[in-house]
Order: C-alpha cells, then sequence, then structure tokens
C-alpha cells in the first residue's frame, strides 16, 4: 500500500519557500505521492443560508500550476489530484494541462477527477451543472485519446475535434485517471471508466444530509460494479484517506490497516483542520503518523 499526504491547502500559506520545504520534507519522510484538493473560486457564504463547505475565505492553491512548481523541486514524489473538477473545464485545456505536468514531472501525475457539488463555480466557468455526470465519461475518452494518438479525429455528443493533437504528448501514454465520488452513480462510473477511485470521507458532496458511507460498503459496492461492468475488481486502485483529527496515532495504525485489509493500494494522510498553524507543524505531524505505522 502506497502511503501519501494530502497537501494541506487552505492551511500552507503562499510562501513559496513553504510550499517547496513541505513538499521536500514529505518527499524526504518516503511518502509515495502528494494529494491535492482542488477549488478554483469560493463562495460568499455570508447570503447562502446553510452552506457547509468552503467559503470565499479559504484559499486554494491552482493544482495545475502547483504542480508545475513541484515538479522542479521534488525527483520522485508522485503528483496526484484529488480531485479536479473535470465538467467545469475545458476537456482538450485540462488534457494539455495534465500532459504538460506529467512531461515536466518525468511522468509522475496521477490524474484524480470528479464532479464536485460548488454550482458557483460552474456558473463562473460557464459549464453546465445539471448534465456534469453525463458530461464526465466522453471526457475521459477525449483526454486518454490526446494523451495516446498523435493525429486525433474525435466526434462526441459535447467534444469535436478534428485531426489536432497535443505537442508535447506525456510521458504515460494514458495518464492514469482516478475517480471521486462516494454515491452509487459515481462508484459505478469510476468502476466502469477509471483507473482507480478514491475514498473522500463517504459523503456525495458537504450539502448531503445522508449518513456517511463506511469504507467496507463502498469499496464492496465499487468491486460489484466492477464485475457487472465486465472488469475484473482487482484491476481498479484504490486510495483510502485516514486524518490526524481522528483519535490517536494507535487509531491512525488501525484505520490504516483496515484500509490495507480492504485491498488498498494507495493511502493518503490529511493534516488540515487539527489546528496546526504552520507548515512545520504539518510537517510534524505526517512525520508521526508515518512513525505509527512503522511502529
Amino acid at each position: 500500500m502506497k502511503l501519501g499526504v494530502v497537501f494541506p491547502q487552505t492551511e500552507i500559506g503562499s510562501d513559496p519557500a513553504a510550499i517547496r520545504d513541505f513538499a521536500q520534507a514529505v518527499e524526504s519522510l518516503g511518502f509515495h505521492h502528494l494529494l491535492v484538493y482542488d477549488h478554483v473560486l469560493g463562495a460568499d457564504a455570508a447570503n447562502r443560508p446553510g452552506w457547509l463547505a468552503y467559503t470565499i475565505e479559504d484559499a486554494f492553491h491552482e493544482p495545475f500550476v502547483l504542480f508545475g512548481f513541484l515538479a522542479a523541486v521534488t525527483t520522485r514524489l508522485e503528483l496526484a489530484t484529488g480531485v479536479i473538477i473535470l465538467p467545469q473545464r475545458q476537456t482538450a485545456l485540462v488534457a494539455k494541462q495534465a500532459a504538460e505536468v506529467d512531461v515536466l514531472s518525468r511522468g509522475r501525475l496521477r490524474l484524480g477527477v470528479g464532479l464536485g457539488w460548488n454550482s458557483v463555480e460552474y456558473e463562473a466557468l460557464g459549464m453546465e451543472f445539471g448534465n456534469r455526470g453525463a458530461r464526465v465519461a466522453e471526457q475521459v475518452r477525449l483526454m486518454r485519446a490526446l494523451w495516446t494518438e498523435e493525429r486525433v479525429t474525435f466526434r462526441g455528443r459535447w467534444h469535436t475535434v478534428v485531426e489536432a493533437g497535443i505537442r508535447p504528448m506525456p510521458v504515460q501514454r494514458p495518464i492514469p485517471v482516478w475517480m471521486g465520488g462516494a454515491d452509487d452513480r459515481a462508484l459505478r462510473r469510476a468502476a466502469r471508466l477509471a483507473d482507480g477511485w478514491m475514498y473522500g470521507g463517504g459523503l456525495p458532496n458537504p450539502f448531503t444530509r445522508a449518513p456517511a458511507r463506511r469504507p467496507r460498503e463502498l469499496v464492496e459496492r465499487l468491486r460489484a460494479f466492477a464485475g457487472a461492468a465486465g472488469r475484473a475488481p482487482a484491476t481498479l486502485g484504490i486510495e483510502g484517506r485516514v486524518s490526524v483529527t481522528q483519535g490517536t496515532p494507535d487509531d491512525w495504525r488501525k484505520a490504516a490497516e483496515e484500509w490495507q485489509a480492504l485491498g488498498a493500494t494507495h493511502l493518503s494522510v490529511a493534516t488540515m483542520r487539527a489546528g496546526f498553524a504552520t507548515p512545520d507543524a504539518h510537517v510534524e505531524a505526517v512525520r508521526r503518523f508515518r512513525e505509527a505505522l512503522s511502529a
């Protein structure tokens, strides 16, 4: 099981040196990957009663630009998005940006994608919110074509590309595409289309009132959907998530063991919202997590 760290988006600050030092510390501690969340815009919650999620007060570094920087200051750390909100973006542009990151990092990109829940972003970016689930499958097919074929002709319901291609092409052909989401529609989509699935906490979005679904239930459903799609469940990667806000080091180790027993291929530790005031405090937390798992 490959261990990674969730980039503390809302708490890392904007000092490039601190961001560099954090990534290099994660790499030097032997972690396999750095997982970065994505939001383009934060909503002002003042006139949005019941808003439960990130707001205009929360800072988010743009993942592709951030990865261009991190590619230059790390050497082996995999750079993963968890997740890019794909349907609110132009597909060919995402394919181009991802290919560039893969080139600059020498093949270290893993592209996690999802539908998102923030209609404010979709509106601002000029994309339809209501049909995002229908569009994402076509987006993935087009991206893979652009990453693997020098000259692409693609005619879909929402996309048309005629005798065009990306240069430079990525190192990985295709770049791995993982998917997030925790309702049955998202799990079915990941089982059918993705190279792997990312656990985000069990809820479809921050506004749902439904109870969280436990990891075992989600993994079992995912594998059942993979089998129904004619796919060997073992070919699908699984990324678990552990937060240092959840109990003691013994609890972290137990949670990691539970994910490993479920067959997870990757596991990321999150340090946000644990009360850490500095990047160094986040580094110390992931160090303690690593030590807890080695005990």
